[in-house]
């Protein structure tokens, strides 16, 4: 396994201890981590200049794990960038890398918990991420359903706000016929008003199949006021009129309980019941025992 720092710097004891906690979970698996000296290396406010996070990426390891998020992953797809089909695990920032390793036709992208973020997420989430990598069965999750209906097709998770910004690049996977798990943090509701309205204007949100809502953490849910909206109305008015199966409140996101969904997965959303049920039959080769 191969640590990679695509986007922030990964600072101070703080963030050196949950790095190696994060560390101690995948080894205590089985599996052999590359021990690399990420902890410190800075540019700015990026782990590195670009060359050297690029780097990161270049290794030859069968998963790949992404330190931890903020911001700089896109940059590195500014010159071309080979993504080949292999486990490549983060969220939030690193959204830019998983679409682009699915826009470049190859599975293995996983959208879940960061090296940073691993040791805090709850047992059942270590252990769904755990049987994702070696082959084993999903469970479902569990959403709250808000538009009925059945879709099935192709997975896709992403930072709402990363994603937006790959709208009318190379790197967007295929919406058409895909669910879409989308998630943010520390964004007010009116500019996930303006980022949803984006995606309606330029089709991408009719292109879907069905839409589920993880968390949107710290996005200011306080109850509508006379000049404002909550987050709640913005995310229904702009998801619930376009006669898909809409499913809310999964536990994706930044929350401890960040469930790893297996991108271009095939998947079936259901918008009664309010459950997204994962089927393993296309994804990346297991590891090994």
């Amino acid at each position: 396994m191969q640590m990679v720092a695509a986007s922030s710097a990964l600072l101070g004891d703080e963030g050196l201890a949950r790095m190696e906690a994060g560390i101690a979970v995948l080894e205590g698996w089985g599996l052999e981590v590359e021990h690399t000296q990420l902890h410190g290396r800075q540019w700015g406010y990026l782990a590195g200049k670009d060359l050297e996070r690029r780097g990161d990426l270049e290794a030859t390891a069968k998963l790949l794990v992404c330190v931890r998020g903020g911001w700089g992953a896109a940059r590195l797809l500014e010159a071309p960038l080979a993504l080949p089909a292999r486990w490549l695990l983060g969220f939030s920032d690193v959204t830019s890398l998983l679409w682009a390793q699915m826009a470049q036709g190859h599975g293995g992208a996983i959208h879940g918990p960061l090296l940073t973020t691993l040791a805090t997420e709850p047992a059942w989430s270590q252990e769904r991420l755990r049987c994702l990598l070696f082959g084993d069965s999903l469970g479902d999750l569990q959403g709250e359903g808000w538009c009925g209906g059945i879709a099935a097709g192709p997975l896709l998770a992403a930072n709402l706000t990363v994603a937006t910004h790959l709208l009318g690049t190379p790197y967007l996977p295929d919406l058409r016929g895909a669910i879409l798990v989308l998630e943010d943090v520390g964004e007010a509701p009116y500019r996930i008003d303006r980022m949803l309205t984006h995606w309606r204007l330029c089709g991408a949100l009719q292109q879907l199949a069905g839409i589920g809502l993880g968390q949107f953490t710290d996005c200011d849910d306080s109850p509508a006021e006379a000049n404002r909206f909550s987050l709640e109305q913005v995310l229904r008015e702009r998801t619930t009129d376009l006669g898909i199966p809409v499913v809310s409140n999964l536990p994706v996101g930044h929350v401890a309980g960040n469930a790893a969904l297996p991108l271009g997965t095939w998947a079936e959303l259901d918008g009664s019941s309010g459950k997204l049920r994962i089927n393993l039959a296309k994804q990346a080769p297991p590891l090994p025992r």
